[in-house]
């Protein structure tokens, strides 16, 4: 058989004949020239060839490989699982891998993998939006400028309020055509801020003051580097409402309908027990199906599917920061908008209690709870 005359060759020959016959075996394979039962002798051989002590050699595997199309999921992922450039070309590239893959990945990955991830030619929304909540600013550069990249409005939102300080993000980041009204304010507070401390810094220093206090009075001030307060403050208003007893499933549903899409996610997170990531992954999912897993897991109320789906497809447009960036119209558009997907349903939703919810939720002047907890 090819595969084992390989293995008995490569223990005679220089590392890099060697990593140059790994190459051209596995391109025989990807191509289809290995004839009978030699495709099926590869990847029985594989997990020992994936595991070469030669770096370029690992590479040249990865390289063959990582747009096959038929290769066996199994052998893909333990591919992607390799460390440094050969893990990351698979990740990149390979068209096997799929979103519940890409997601687990990215819960446990690094930058470069982040990265890697980024720049595959398409990319769904979800996996956009997992990657959005955890990785840096170069994984986040190559989401927004990668074309193939389905990214929701809140998870620009996100990369605002994580890297809004990253000048080339900035730069990508306005010259959107679908950049929403929210992220648009965001930004341009972000460069005034920028500006401000660069204009205070400088006085200082120019009245004499030392780094040192400069830097010990720059963290005082706010100014880019707090951009992304909103994250942590909704998380902690999450906890709060948890530690008072008052982190339910009608909460979240609450939540969502006021347009607080970043305090439902962290609600969501502590309800289900998930990673943040895999909630905004679920919660990006424009079809519905998979925002399903996340609904049944936090026992969202009878009924209110239909509710928490159209609202999450309103709030996948918009980006909204933090408390000031809210619409005060949304609410009212959310409310109208749920209440028109279940008029759509007919009689059914007639008899549903969470349509009459809706209905009194839609009379009443929207109250600012959340917002109020959030300030005391």
């Amino acid at each position: 058989m090819i595969v084992h005359r390989y293995l008995l060759w490569a223990k005679t020959v220089s590392d890099a004949e060697r990593a140059r016959g790994l190459g051209m075996l596995a391109a025989a394979y990807a191509n289809g020239e290995l004839g009978g039962v030699e495709p099926l002798g590869f990847e029985a051989a594989l997990p020992v060839l994936a595991q070469d002590p030669y770096p370029p050699a690992r590479l040249a595997l990865a390289e063959a490989l990582c747009r096959h199309t038929r290769l066996p999921p199994d052998l893909v992922l333990r591919l992607a699982e390799l460390d440094g450039e050969p893990g990351q070309r698979v990740l990149a590239r390979s068209p096997v891998l799929n979103d519940c893959e890409l997601i687990e990945f990215i819960e446990t990955a690094d930058e470069a993998r982040f990265a890697a991830i980024a720049t595959r030619q398409t990319l769904s929304a979800p996996v956009a939006a997992a990657l959005a909540e955890v990785a840096g600013e170069e994984a986040c550069l190559a989401l927004l400028t990668n074309p193939g990249i389905d990214l929701p409005g809140f998870s620009l939102g996100r990369i605002v309020a994580r890297h809004g300080q990253a000048p080339a993000l900035r730069e990508q980041l306005l010259a959107r055509r679908d950049l929403p009204a929210g992220v648009h304010q965001a930004l341009i507070r972000a460069v005034a801020n920028a500006l401000s401390v660069f204009v205070v810094e400088r006085g200082r220093r120019g009245a004499g003051e030392t780094g040192d206090e400069a830097g010990a009075d720059a963290d005082q001030r706010p100014g880019v580097a707090q951009i992304g307060r909103a994250a942590p403050d909704m998380r902690a208003l999450a906890g709060q409402l948890r530690e008072r007893g008052e982190l339910t499933p009608a909460a979240a549903l609450k939540a969502l309908l006021a347009g607080r899409i970043r305090l439902f996610l962290e609600m969501a997170a502590l309800l289900s027990g998930l990673p943040i990531d895999r909630v905004a992954a679920l919660s990006a999912d424009r079809s519905g199906d998979a925002f399903r897993i996340l609904y049944e897991r936090i026992d969202l109320p009878y009924g209110a599917f239909t509710a928490f789906r159209s609202t999450l497809h309103l709030l996948q447009k918009e980006a909204y920061l933090d408390e000031e960036d809210i619409d005060a119209g949304l609410p009212r558009r959310i409310l109208e908008e749920a209440l028109y997907q279940y008029a759509r349903l007919g009689d059914s939703a007639a008899r549903n209690p969470v349509v009459a919810l809706l209905e009194r939720w839609s009379r009443e002047e929207p109250a600012d709870e959340f917002g109020a907890t959030l300030a005391a």
